[in-house]
């Protein structure tokens, strides 16, 4: 099965919360952004890193805005879900920004990245990357993607929403390129869910929009796959 959380910011203690242990082999959890586990390989940081690699399930994430992007982009592209991936370890994955994996029969588009809303604090603690912003040719690989699936999809998994879910959430802020670019999918894809992790709340913002961050979410049991 497939569950999804919300920005995790390097806490492990979501991990060893009891319902945690419902997660066998077989399943994966996605994680909507910030994960957070690689800052400055400090020996908690490592011993996290082992407790997350001691799990039975895949633990998968698209990336945030607080990611240290020099650490994460050192790790080796593979193949995973029909679709490029940095391997972190033999159940950590980095779902890379602009690609569709083939998941329990069920089309995902990803795409992470954004602005960060305390840019001037990030940079004060040097804590800031400018890789938090996705490239021209990050933004033109998501497009051939979803133009190679026909723009059907099962699930979008990104870090920031669109534009009109973001204006929603709070009218006073103002979209960034990536909410742009986010919206456009959003008028041209055809999908089930959208999941997305930058509000820090857990709510079902629009119908088929869905904003999480603390709760574990299976993403859907019910409906019918996708042929891919």
């Amino acid at each position: 099965m497939i569950y999804i959380t919300g920005d995790k910011h390097g806490d492990i203690s979501f991990f060893k919360r009891k319902e945690m242990k419902k997660l066998k082999k077989n399943d994966y959890l996605i994680i909507t952004g910030d994960f957070g586990f690689f800052w400055n390989n400090s020996r908690q940081e490592i011993e996290n890193l082992k407790y997350l690699m001691r799990q039975p399930y895949k633990i998968l994430f698209v990336d945030g805005t607080h990611e240290n992007f020099n650490m994460i982009e050192k790790y080796p592209i593979v193949k995973f879900g029909g679709a490029k991936a940095r391997k972190i370890a033999h159940n950590i994955y980095h779902l890379m920004r602009g690609q569709v994996y083939i998941i329990e029969k069920k089309g995902i588009f990803t795409f992470g990245g954004g602005v960060s809303r305390d840019l001037q604090k990030m940079l004060d603690i040097n804590m800031w990357f400018e890789r938090e912003m996705p490239s021209k040719e990050e933004f033109i690989e998501g497009a051939r993607q979803l133009n190679k699936f026909g723009g059907k999809l099962d699930y979008i998994i990104t870090h920031e929403p669109p534009t009109q879910i973001k204006g929603i959430i709070n009218p006073d802020l103002k979209p960034n390129a990536v909410n742009i670019y986010l919206e456009q999918i959003a008028e041209q894809v055809t999908f089930d869910k959208w999941f997305f992790g930058y509000a820090h709340i857990d709510e079902e913002v629009r119908p088929n929009y869905f904003s999480v961050f603390n709760e574990l979410l299976p993403v859907n049991k019910k409906e019918k796959p996708r042929i891919f």
